[in-house]
């Protein structure tokens, strides 16, 4: 209200019923360390798209893992056939 709206710390503390040095306190402690409480939000938000990040990243490694095998299968059936049909 003080920061935003311009209104006296002295109505202030009168209508929260607060002494004016705890609010300076109050304001004291939040310019100095106002960012925190932001911080943890962003935290959050980065552990969330991190975990996003590295399931998708499971995920890939999984259909890698698996295209792997199938070209290992016909790889396989490719020279099994050649070796059949004598064009080894």
């Amino acid at each position: 209200m003080h920061l935003i709206e311009k209104a006296p710390i002295s109505d202030i503390c009168d209508q929260f019923d607060i002494q004016a040095t705890q609010f300076y306190q109050w304001q004291k402690m939040f310019f100095e360390n106002g960012e925190l409480a932001f911080s943890k939000a962003d935290k959050k938000q980065k552990d969330k798209t991190q975990q996003n990040l590295n399931k998708k990243i499971s995920q890939l490694e999984e259909k890698i893992t698996h295209k792997d095998g199938v070209i290992a299968e016909i790889v396989e059936s490719n020279i099994n056939l050649k070796k059949n049909l004598g064009l080894d």
